[in-house]
């Protein structure tokens, strides 16, 4: 420990942040100065259980189990990825687990559900790899755009030259690969892409990645959003999920074999729920709409992005799947431990892909003859669903399930009102 707080304050680090994502996935912090570190590591630092209940608004609603003003947790900093922060300077971030006052996991600790799940296919003899893609939009004020120009085009880059190269700087110093960096279609609107991980890893990743794109824009005079939309009239943001299983044969999507093929399988029969998991607050149906690319047809396609499970053909290297359903909204951690779940329980019932779709369903005369089914439409649905989903239900355990469904259906409710520029404004800085 010493040596990590020595070569921390050579860097000029004075504060250390510890952060743990909500079932809104709001990144929540709690922040200690680094002489503290030690005390932080083995006792950890106080925190209330209340997280657990809180919307993206803020507002806390107490489920069957959790939530309330009862209790204390005790936020422990996983050193593994303890680092200084490129674009916040006097600071380090460390992902953090919840413990109860006794030293046991928290029942509703998100990163432990990630971790088991990871666990439990490692039982399996699986590997699992994983990266998000990170599509933001820049902005400056209540929301004036940072930019603007053709959908991919030079003339963005050109806007923006300086700004990526210290962003990519950034994500270089704190360990991140990056594997590319560009322009997107929408309004003012960037994409990065990291080298994949394990699966907790990734969701690490993907909170370092949001945190240092949002520092570095502020640095530039910029505000970054990962909300699913700021202007319901155009595309949103994603936050697109990639991942490939590997077993002692290797890559088990290089040649679509049948272990692979049965996880793929458990994801696409249980997408409606994990939908609510990925992208289930209101503001998420604002870009979960028809032939805009955004995955909102339970089916699966090679090469297909229109459907919500898209398989990367490619070498034992590069051969992966995409759920392109999920967006900026959901808790990472939460999303890798589903999918795993999901995934596991495909190959335990020795599940198989339907047909490819090919094209976009939207321009069929009736989908669902071809057997091609609509997500759930609505918060409201996609949390109905999740409810109703027993694979995921045994997976999360009653207390973070309860507490998923108590947080999507409250916020649901809150929003029912807002038309969708009203919600767009509403949730536009709360990612």
């Amino acid at each position: 420990m010493a040596t990590n707080v020595e070569a921390l304050r050579a860097a000029g680090v004075r504060l250390v942040e510890l952060s743990f994502v909500d079932n809104a996935g709001i990144t929540r912090v709690k922040t200690v100065p680094l002489e503290r570190l030690d005390a932080a590591v083995s006792a950890g630092v106080g925190a209330s259980p209340c997280f657990e209940a809180f919307g993206a608004d803020d507002v806390m609603v107490a489920g069957e189990y959790l939530g309330g003003p009862d209790g204390d947790l005790r936020l422990v900093p996983d050193l593994d990825r303890l680092v200084a922060l490129s674009a916040m300077p006097g600071w380090a971030w460390a992902p953090a687990d919840k413990l109860t006052k006794t030293g046991e996991s928290f029942v509703a600790c998100q990163r432990a559900f990630a971790a088991r799940q990871e666990a439990a296919a490692v039982r399996r003899g699986l590997t699992l790899r994983m990266a998000f893609e990170h599509e933001w939009i820049l902005g400056t004020g209540d929301f004036t755009p940072a930019f603007d120009g053709p959908g991919y085009g030079q003339i963005r880059l050109e806007h923006v030259a300086g700004y990526a190269v210290d962003l990519v700087d950034d994500l270089t110093r704190q360990g991140l690969a990056v594997e590319q960096f560009h322009p997107e279609y929408a309004t003012a609107q960037l994409e990065v892409s990291v080298a994949p991980n394990g699966p907790v890893g990734a969701a690490d990743d993907a909170v370092l990645v949001r945190h240092t794109v949002r520092s570095r824009s502020l640095a530039h005079g910029w505000r970054a959003t990962f909300a699913p939309s700021v202007d319901p009239d155009g595309a949103g943001s994603g936050a697109h999920l990639h991942l490939s299983v590997h077993d002692d044969a290797g890559n088990t999507f290089a040649a679509m074999r049948p272990p692979g093929e049965a996880f793929l399988a458990g994801l696409l029969r249980e997408l409606p729920a994990l939908l609510a998991i990925g992208a289930g607050h209101p503001a998420s149906f604002l870009r979960l709409r028809p032939s805009r690319w955004a995955g909102i047809w339970q089916s699966w396609g090679h090469e297909t992005r229109e459907t919500a499970l898209r398989v990367i053909a490619g070498t034992e290297e590069s051969a992966n799947a995409e759920l392109k359903c999920f967006d900026g909204t959901a808790n990472p951690y939460l999303v890798v431990g589903c999918v795993i779940a999901a995934g596991l329980a495909g190959m335990a019932d020795d599940l198989r892909l339907p047909p490819p779709v090919t094209g976009d369903p939207a321009l069929l005369d009736d989908p669902g003859a071809a057997g091609v089914h609509r997500l759930p439409r609505s918060a409201e649905a996609a949390a109905d669903a999740l409810a109703a989903s027993t694979v995921l239900a045994d997976a999360l355990g009653p207390e973070l399930h309860d507490a998923i469904l108590t947080v999507r259906r409250a916020e649901a409710e809150r929003c029912a009102d807002l038309d969708p520029h009203q919600l767009a404004a509403a949730t536009r800085w709360r990612w």
